[in-house]
């Protein structure tokens, strides 16, 4: 008998027992799994509600404070940094919102082929051309990039499609507009930067002509705006412009009203005052703001201290290089490309802008 138990009933016993508990433990694992899954949506549903919180409990803390707050910005710092700031934002922006309309109707509209067409077949003759050809697209350095994408895609050389890059965000008539503004007492300031752009451009186009190499660069692989109607392409080539540059438009706002307010006048009276470290110092400042080129002229300009040249140098590197350039250009063309290409571009722009400045300013 206790045989016949063990041999009949265990085992039917076992199989009926594993496959209940092997199902048991398969519920529990596809509960853990589904909890694991259900995790991350409700650590980002956490997030939200934690940044909501937090910006709550920032109104309530402004509202509690606002006495403090209020003798805060009625310090004679902060009411100088205020109208710097204002100054520089009520000046720029309806430059920079021409700028970003103009951009979009170019982009969408005017077909890439277009450029292709226009330019001549010798690269040494295309990068002249294609540098010129930078007054046809009003808009930002964001723009540029795209735009000399397409060229490469659609079979235009490289070289002319760099020198175009370089260019169209210096020389378009709504930055130049904007640099005579700023500087109406110096009108000469709008010709140095046209002079000192075509030549850095064409200079880098002639380069890359010469040195350039067709495995560091990489074409982008498919078409800004594919897929899109005209209406969807336009209107998000103007969110994509008005985000980025009005980002940077901001902080170059605030840069330059902290440099006018915070920075002591003898810090920069003597970085200003060195002909050479005034140059280089406002080039690095370009590079680091980021700022939009529809927008850059009236933070240039509130940079009284420092020279003309100096100036000049900041608004000649701005536009060809930057951090946001660089990261774009990174993306579009590689990494090889713009680990080259930058810092070529950047030391080739203050040489030709202080040189420029000298002549012309």
């Amino acid at each position: 008998m206790p045989m016949r138990t063990t041999g009949g009933t265990g085992p039917v016993a076992t199989t009926k027992t594993v496959p209940r508990e092997s199902g048991e433990h398969g519920d529990i694992a596809t509960d853990r799994g589904r909890e694991g899954q259900a995790g991350p949506e409700g650590r980002d549903e956490g997030r939200h509600l934690d940044s909501a919180l937090l910006l709550t409990l920032l109104l309530v803390t402004a509202v509690m404070f606002q006495g403090p707050i209020r003798g805060a910005l009625a310090a004679p710092v902060m009411q100088s940094w205020m109208t710097v700031f204002v100054a520089v934002m009520v000046q720029a922006l309806p430059f920079l919102v021409l700028g970003v309309l103009l951009s979009a109707v170019i982009a969408v509209f005017v077909p890439p082929s277009f450029f292709a067409r226009a330019l001549p077949k010798r690269p040494v003759l295309a990068v002249p051309v294609a540098s010129a050809a930078g007054v046809v697209l009003p808009g930002c350095e964001c723009a540029s990039v795209p735009v000399a994408g397409a060229l490469v895609r659609r079979g235009v050389t490289p070289a002319a499609a760099l020198a175009f890059l370089l260019s169209a965000p210096a020389i378009n008539p709504i930055v130049l507009t904007a640099t005579a503004v700023a500087f109406p007492g110096n009108p000469e300031m709008v010709l140095a930067r046209l002079v000192a752009s075509l030549l850095v451009a064409c200079a880098m186009g002639w380069l890359w002509h010469r040195l350039g190499r067709t495995d560091w660069l990489r074409p982008p692989a498919r078409a800004s705006y594919e897929g899109q109607g005209k209406g969807a392409a336009f209107w998000g080539s103007v969110r994509h412009d008005v985000t980025h540059a009005g980002g940077f438009l901001v902080v170059g706002a605030m840069a330059a009203a902290t440099l006018k307010a915070v920075v002591p006048a003898d810090w920069l009276r003597a970085a200003a005052g060195h002909p050479v470290l005034s140059v280089l110092a406002l080039a690095v400042l370009a590079v680091l703001l980021s700022i939009c080129s529809e927008a850059d002229a009236f933070v240039a300009a509130s940079l009284t201290q420092f020279s003309l040249t100096a100036r000049l140098t900041f608004l000649v590197v701005g536009p060809m290089i930057d951090l946001k350039l660089f990261a774009m250009q990174a993306g579009t063309f590689g990494r090889a490309f713009a680990l080259r290409f930058a810092p070529a571009t950047f030391a080739l722009a203050v040489v030709v802008s202080a040189l420029t400045g000298t002549v012309l300013l």
